[in-house]
């Protein structure tokens, strides 16, 4: 049976994508408007068998700028359909930066990334796919928009629920929603995956909307593709832990426990090439475990953190335990010390370090000021559980604190945490700062923008095995 044909639209670096091509369709279009993840999309598909202008077609573009023709057109003219294209699609994949939506940060019904989904179904309804996915955060649930005008100038109301303008919007295209209730309207809080229930070794919650041409058979359920067991941060990464005792020691156990499927298949390779049909596997050196040199201060302050705790929990404990655990950090007490002369005061390190060792009889605003110097005003750091799925992967590779040793995830270990094979690697600078960040898309944005391969997998199998039906 021919592959089914995909389009794969807001791409980024590709976790959509592998995820439609574990599943078994075609990719015959896609497109980002970021040059950074652009590199690292080309470089996989490349290394897939997937060659632009043969037998895909890539570019580099905002949405805003592409259209139904020039989509169609484009495959139409690729070497590997001797212009035997008939202009049907199977299925369209996308997920519209999310930013203005997200629940993490501020919320902006203004931000002009809120109607990149009405671009979105500009595009489905020029193309007319039998099936369409759109995957977003979960804040896109309640979040509601004023004035918004879709891509044929319907007007809605002010404070209109942007699931309300979708289930619309989509009808009036022509697509049914796929539905996990009963009654006429779509319950959208049905449409959330977990990503940790289909095989990604992370708590990552998204939903995701399956819509489908009225009048050809629906999707299956999502559902039916979760796993029995959810693989754990040590399942996933234990091989990449530095230390060697320590690594050593987390492979006998899961060896024993015969826990390393994950780690075998992320080495082995999960996606087909193109041309052989043969998993692609790791072939030399690791790529992308390339770690920033912690200061000992870091380190120190990487210490104090216990498994599961985040710098909220580190702090309740050290109110009630005191700082004796600090006491012998020294490249911290100067570090925080040195903080201090320039905000409450010291007249020396000593009359400081009395002040951690008395820490239990100072006032409790002195208490708050020296866990503040001690442990920073960071509060959303965490140190993570090596028995549990990861926490949803963000883009700043410092939030987290590896399970096993004082340090942050380098850009491997969280594309681990992804379900993301080894062999794909991630292009250009591995991190960014300051103002940077709005315009650059380094590797830890990469993946942390990434939708899961897993569970784009499940997804796309949901609608695959239909059309093979």
């Amino acid at each position: 049976m021919k592959k089914p044909l995909a389009i794969d639209l807001f791409c980024g670096a590709g976790g959509m994508s592998e995820g439609i091509i574990q599943a078994g369709f075609h990719i015959v279009f896609s497109s980002d408007k970021s040059p950074e993840a652009s590199l690292t999309y080309q470089n996989r598909h490349e290394q897939l068998g997937f060659h632009n202008g043969y037998n895909t077609f890539f570019c580099t573009e905002d949405i805003t700028n592409l259209t139904g023709e020039f989509i169609l057109n484009s495959i139409s003219e690729l070497e590997f359909f001797k212009n035997n294209f008939n202009g049907k699609i199977d299925a369209i994949f996308g997920g519209p930066p999310c930013q203005g939506f997200s629940r993490a940060g501020k919320r902006d019904k203004d931000d002009p990334r809120n109607l990149l989904f009405r671009e979105y179904l500009r595009v489905i309804s020029e193309v007319k796919p039998d099936y369409v996915v759109m995957e977003n955060v979960v804040g896109l649930l309640d979040t509601k928009l004023d004035n918004f005008v879709s891509f044929d100038f319907e007007e809605y109301s002010d404070n209109t629920f942007v699931t309300e303008i979708l289930e619309k919007e989509f009808y009036k295209l022509g697509y049914n929603i796929k539905k996990y209730n009963e009654g006429e309207k779509v319950n959208f809080k049905k449409l959330i995956l977990d990503a940790s229930e289909f095989g990604v070794p992370q708590k990552r919650t998204r939903v995701i909307i399956v819509a489908y041409k009225q009048g050809i058979d629906e999707p299956k359920d999502i559902n039916d593709y979760k796993i029995k067991d959810k693989v754990t941060i040590e399942e996933s990464i234990s091989d990449l832990i530095l230390d060697k005792k320590i690594r050593e020691s987390q492979l006998a156990k899961l060896e024993k426990a015969e826990k390393l499927d994950f780690i075998n298949r992320s080495r082995n390779g999960r996606t087909n090439s193109f041309d052989s049909g043969m998993p692609i596997h790791l072939e030399g050196e690791l790529p992308n475990i390339e770690l920033s040199s912690h200061a000992d201060y870091i380190v120190q302050r990487f210490a104090l953190y216990k498994e599961g705790e985040s710098s909220k929990d580190v702090k309740s404990r050290l109110l009630k335990e005191g700082l004796i655990s600090v006491i012998n950090s020294e490249a911290l007490i100067h570090y925080s010390y040195n903080t201090a002369l320039k905000t409450i005061g010291y007249s020396s390190v000593d009359e400081f370090k009395k002040d951690i060792a008395n820490f239990l009889t100072l006032d409790e605003e002195m208490k708050q000021t020296l866990l503040d110097l001690i442990l920073s005003k960071k509060n959303i750091r965490t140190r993570l559980n090596r028995k549990e799925p990861s926490r949803t992967i963000v883009t700043l590779p410092d939030d987290y604190i590896s399970p096993f040793e004082d340090r942050v995830f380098s850009v491997r270990e969280m594309a681990r945490l992804q379900s993301f094979d080894d062999s794909f690697v991630f292009l250009g600078k591995r991190t960014t700062g300051g103002p940077r960040r709005k315009l650059e898309v380094p590797q830890y944005t990469q993946v942390g923008n990434a939708v899961p391969p897993l569970l784009a997998k499940a997804i796309a199998k949901s609608i695959l095995d239909v059309i093979k039906k």
